[in-house]
């Protein structure tokens, strides 16, 4: 009977102990083969820190929101669009990199929308439709898991109300994430309920306001309803946690408490 017990026991500390082994390792590789590509405009962008640059992308400041292991590759560059990014090869270098099981977020909308350049515009109904079909397409040929976000929103109030300025283009997003069963970040929805909370003034501090003289690298200071400072940044970055915890749950799984 002695002899029996001490055979249980002796298989349960082996138990135990594999367990405390083989529980860490499996973490780790998971966590070590999984990256989340941003695919993007300057909304998302990183930006130069040199003379202390006030302005950030949220994919900037994203990255701290994740537990140590997981890797982001942020691929936005300021003024692009659905068209450019990938007339410019950008997108063919994502493609090089990406295997499976990674993420692609790609949010665009805001360069998208200027018809007097040829070489960005794209119409909403139209070649963006085909341009956001396309990305999603050739990111589950490679084995990879494509996620669309709406663009966030622009600064610009009308009678103390927040207006619109993206027209149809974040409906054809969310329109584009339902037939094709994409996982949806509604960013669009989300800043506009944050900035129309914050109000015409408050709001400011989301975006680069700044008085002259406060920053070296802009002497003249600077009046930017679309492009983010730090705290707006940091804001939006708040929003896409929320929303992946919504609408992602198994990258939501390695946000940071």
């Amino acid at each position: 009977m002695m002899n029996k017990k001490k055979a249980i026991i002796t298989n349960t500390i082996k138990i135990g102990l594999l367990a405390l082994l083989v529980l860490p390792l499996m973490s780790y590789i998971q966590k070590k083969e999984f990256t989340i590509f941003l695919v993007a405009d300057s909304t998302v962008a990183d930006k130069p820190y040199a003379k202390g640059n006030p302005e950030k992308g949220w994919g900037q400041v994203f990255p701290l929101y994740l537990q140590q292991g997981v890797k982001v590759e942020n691929h936005a560059v300021n003024g692009r669009s659905t068209k450019s990014f990938r007339d410019e090869g950008r997108w063919d270098k994502v493609l090089q990199k990406l295997k499976k099981g990674d993420y692609v977020i790609i949010e665009f909308g805001h360069n998208d929308q200027k018809s007097e350049d040829p070489k960005r515009y794209a119409a909403p109904e139209t070649d963006y439709r085909r341009n956001l079909e396309r990305y999603i397409a050739e990111t589950r040929a490679k084995g990879g898991i494509p996620v669309l976000a709406t663009p966030i929103v622009r600064r610009k109030f009308e009678n103390g109300q927040l207006v619109d300025t993206h027209g149809k283009y974040p409906d054809v997003v969310r329109a584009v994430a339902s037939e094709q069963k994409v996982p949806l970040l509604d960013l669009e929805k989300r800043t506009r309920e944050l900035v129309s909370r914050y109000g015409e003034e408050r709001s400011k501090a989301l975006y680069l306001h700044l008085e002259p003289g406060e920053y070296e690298s802009l002497p003249e200071g600077r009046q930017d309803d679309t492009h983010l400072s730090a705290y707006g940044a940091f804001r939006v970055s708040d929003l896409v946690a929320e929303e992946m915890r919504k609408n992602l749950p198994e990258v939501a799984k390695l946000l940071k408490e």
